[in-house]
């Protein structure tokens, strides 16, 4: 019998199979950008639509429609109507993983080297499948393991993507909306994890406007993008701890151990790396 903590090999197969066409279709099709003239107070703000950018969104909402798929025959959705709301904590990661992977593989050459970032997207992409239908059932052995493994990979992303942002040189403010949605969806769901499925969305809004006026700051000197993305996230690491161990009311000195542990080691590492 096929353990509950693994999804259908069938249908997982053929949605990994349809994401990465996508992203080989997107990498060898080229079109010529679309660029939305928009003005706010007066305020050009030039927006240019690539078809990568287009082949990211879409392949992030099959990575979310897919991972309810996926999800919907688990034991523990039986005589439940499965929908996006109530699914909302095991499609975010998937969406925004999907998506964060299109940024590499379009900056990367054709080359091996873009291959070898292909090879390892398409097994974390998978490793997120197979993690978010383990966490479905809080009685299965692996679940613990899948939690951990989850929120590691949020944050995983959340520095790739800070480090792209700032690689790419955008401007403040599409650099800012980035920053803030993302962090935001990051710490929110790995707050679900942490906390046992309570929703803590005022946390998580907080904890996005913090890294977000961060972010302004340190848009104006001199860091380089790992420098950049490492300040932000050991900053996002160490609100989102301190909100869960608030919200498990540890004391205020046993609550401040890992955030400010992880927040000195990540900002250390971003000050002696080169």
């Amino acid at each position: 019998m096929r353990p509950r903590s693994y999804p259908e090999p069938d249908r997982l197969s053929i949605l990994m199979a349809a994401i990465l066409l996508a992203y080989t279709l997107a990498r060898f099709i080229n079109l010529p950008p679309l660029v939305l003239d928009l003005s706010l107070f007066g305020i050009e703000l030039p927006l240019k639509v690539n078809f990568q950018t287009l082949v990211a969104l879409v392949v992030a909402i099959m990575a979310a429609s897919g991972s309810i798929w996926l999800i919907s025959d688990h034991p523990v959705f039986k005589g439940i109507t499965i929908g996006w709301r109530n699914t909302l904590q095991i499609w975010l990661l998937p969406a925004l993983t999907a998506f964060l992977l299109s940024v590499p593989l379009n900056f990367v050459a054709s080359s091996p080297a873009w291959w070898a970032v292909f090879l390892v997207g398409a097994c974390l992409l998978v490793l997120v499948f197979i993690a978010e239908y383990a966490v479905v059932d809080v009685s299965d052995v692996r679940h613990p393991a899948s939690t951990g493994l989850l929120i590691a990979l949020s944050f995983a992303l959340f520095l790739i993507m800070a480090i792209a942002i700032r690689a790419a040189s955008l401007r403040l403010y599409l650099m800012v909306p980035a920053v803030v949605f993302t962090s935001g969806l990051v710490s929110l769901h790995a707050l679900y994890l942490r906390l046992e499925g309570r929703w803590m969305t005022w946390w998580a809004i907080g904890i996005a406007l913090m890294v977000g006026q961060i972010a302004i700051g340190l848009y104006y000197w001199p860091l380089t993008a790992t420098r950049f993305g490492l300040v932000l996230l050991g900053l996002g690491y160490a609100l989102t701890g301190l909100a869960a161990a608030i919200e498990d009311r540890l004391p205020l000195r046993q609550a401040l151990i890992e955030p400010l542990s992880v927040l000195g080691a990540t900002w250390v590492i971003a000050l002696l790396i080169t």
